[in-house]
């Protein structure tokens, strides 16, 4: 393991087209893996990282990889293998972002259960990037419609989850493909024995890295995340902001334009709010703070290299408002709040796909961050009220009243009115630009604990209650396989969860799995193309002939449809009338 590296973005030898969206990004000091990744990976040397989920291996390999980019070439330049389809698309859109200013450039995301059709016409287009998942790049190199041979760096991420999930056989068939000359980094969190044989047989006298997370949080921080689901993220910031005890806030965002576009929107909401971001003077970034530190500014919308350094005591909340892009910057952004023995209250938004970075923030901070509900329009209303009712007391205690009493004196007098009307409509006539009783719909946010955490009670009793057949699958104990490999395999490819899948039986030449009865067709025909342990499952229902009707699906239901096993689509909510 080398020694910490003390550099920044700006140092190193990325292209301009890079550094452009970095600092429109906000980026300014690399995290360990970054610091030392990219430089060895600019002198296109290979790389065998170890590091954890979290610490910014997306950036550590792309944004040297596409510096080193042929625009003018329109065929696969760079292959990025993944365990899973979501992390093929984070990894996609990520590249996509970093390569805003790459004229041309072109990634595509390739796993199993999306449109073949649409996938053969992007490769017929021509892209630069390619990441997927290794049964559907596998497929393609059967197939001859994904050419490696103007590939110039292959890319294993997280290669032991692939190991886990039996896909080992699958990535040396396709290291096979790729030109002997070509450049290969390896990043695994752990490195068991078959991960460092897969690199000591394809690696070229690699640069070894190694990064300890040493990352922590203070005790007196609460964190808090809410899934971003139902409303948008402005919204669900307005709620927190009616209806917690705030003193002073911070919120992160990921870009400049973020800053400002976001504190503008609070304000015309009625906040008290400023942006502080890398493009203002220093002098106008001083003058914010001051205001922060002195009352007359309540909430700081900021990016993380602007807020480096930012001590200020009355920050009670941080709200990060965008999830970073490592757990590093996590810790630097929440540890703003707390200070001083100071209780300070963190909140994180995640969205869905966002999922794999609070876990990794989690094992980071080894603290779990608890699941929150949004405030209720009730809650909002019965702060409102006891801030009205505050503003009454406070003003009746410190105002000299006099005239105002004689006032009412005098239009009861005139208007023959009682003093409990007046005092309503006077209520009415002060709040009606912020009404006590917020208008609109109640919007209820359910608290949703992960799958693996806590299982909803409803879900359960459907899962319990949905039909299980039985199928043949030609891989067993001969070939390697175990349930993890099969249920790793199983839910990335036909887009099932683990608690679909029942009970796994492994014989010598092939095993025995319960599968939901109700697949459709598409996805029964697809299994049958997925390879484990270098296996076609080649599955049929459990007891039939192998020789009878090959590859003819059995019989679903009526018309053998059911939309919640389309291939690599969203799951569907499930019908009111029960599980299918």
């Amino acid at each position: 393991m080398t020694e910490e590296i003390s550099v920044t973005f700006s140092e190193l030898l990325l292209a301009p087209a890079i550094h452009k969206v970095i600092n429109e990004v906000g980026y300014e000091t690399p995290s360990p893996i970054q610091a030392r990744s990219i430089p060895p990976l600019l002198e296109g040397r290979d790389l065998l990282g170890q590091a954890q989920t979290g610490t910014g291996k997306t950036a550590a390999f792309a944004l040297p990889l596409l510096s080193l980019i042929d625009l003018k070439l329109k065929s696969p330049q760079i292959l990025v293998l993944t365990p899973t389809r979501e992390l093929a698309l984070q990894v996609a859109e990520a590249m996509s972002t970093y390569a805003r200013h790459l004229k041309g450039f072109q990634v595509l995301p390739i796993y199993g259960g999306q449109s073949m059709s649409q996938q053969l016409r992007q490769l017929h287009r021509g892209v630069q990037a390619v990441v997927g998942t290794p049964g559907r790049i596998q497929d393609h190199l059967r197939r001859g419609t994904l050419k490696l041979d103007q590939l110039r760096c292959v890319v294993l991420d997280e290669a032991d989850e692939m190991l886990r999930m039996g896909f080992v056989d699958e990535v040396e068939q396709i290291l096979k493909h790729t030109p002997p000359g070509r450049q290969m980094a390896l990043f695994s969190a752990t490195m068991p024995r078959e991960v460092l044989q897969v690199a000591r047989r394809h690696l070229q006298n690699p640069v070894e890295i190694q990064i300890k997370t040493k990352t922590s949080t203070v005790d007196t921080i609460s964190q808090r995340y809410w899934q971003v689901k139902g409303m948008h993220k402005l919204d669900a910031l307005t709620r927190i902001l009616e209806a917690e005890d705030i003193e002073g806030m911070l919120v992160f965002v990921r870009t400049k334009t973020a800053t400002v576009e976001l504190s503008e929107k609070l304000e015309s909401r009625g906040f008290s709010c400023a942006p502080l971001n890398g493009d203002m003077t220093q002098p106008m970034r001083e003058k914010t703070v001051d205001r922060l530190k002195a009352g007359t500014l309540d909430i700081v919308v900021a990016t993380d290299v602007a807020a480096r350094g930012l001590d200020v005591k009355r920050i009670s909340h941080v709200v990060n408002y965008d999830i970073p892009y490592d757990t590093e910057s996590y810790v630097h952004r929440i540890g703003r709040t707390g200070r001083a023995g100071r209780e300070g209250q963190a909140i994180l938004f995640v969205a869905p796909r966002e999922r794999r970075m609070l876990a990794a923030i989690e094992r980071a901070t080894r603290q779990p961050i608890k699941a929150m509900s949004l405030p209720s329009r009730k809650d909002i209303s019965n702060r409102r009220v006891d801030q009205f009712k505050e503003q009454i007391s406070e003003a009746m205690e410190s105002q000299d009243l006099e005239f105002f009493e004689e006032f009412i004196d005098s239009y009861q007098h005139e208007h023959d009115v009682g003093f409990r009307r007046i005092a309503a409509t006077l209520s009415y006539l002060m709040q009606k630009d912020k009404p006590l009783q917020p208008e609109g719909g109640e919007i209820e946010e359910v608290v949703e604990e992960r799958e693996e955490r806590q299982p909803r009670r409803n879900q359960d009793r459907n899962d319990q209650n949905q039909h299980l057949s039985s199928y043949r699958i030609e891989v067993g104990r001969t070939h390697g396989v175990e349930p993890k490999h099969i249920v790793g395999s199983i839910t990335n490819e036909a887009n099932l969860r683990s608690r679909d899948i029942g009970q796994i039986k492994i014989n010598n030449d092939h095993s025995i799995v319960d599968l939901p009865e109700a697949m459709p067709p598409e996805v029964f025909r697809h299994l049958q193309k997925v390879w484990v342990c270098g296996q076609q499952l080649q599955i049929s229902p459990a007891g039939e002939s192998r020789n009878a009707r090959p590859g003819k699906p059995p019989a679903f239901g009526k018309g053998g449809e059911n939309r919640r096993f389309k291939p690599g689509g969203k799951k569907p909510p499930r019908s009111r009338r029960g599980p299918q």
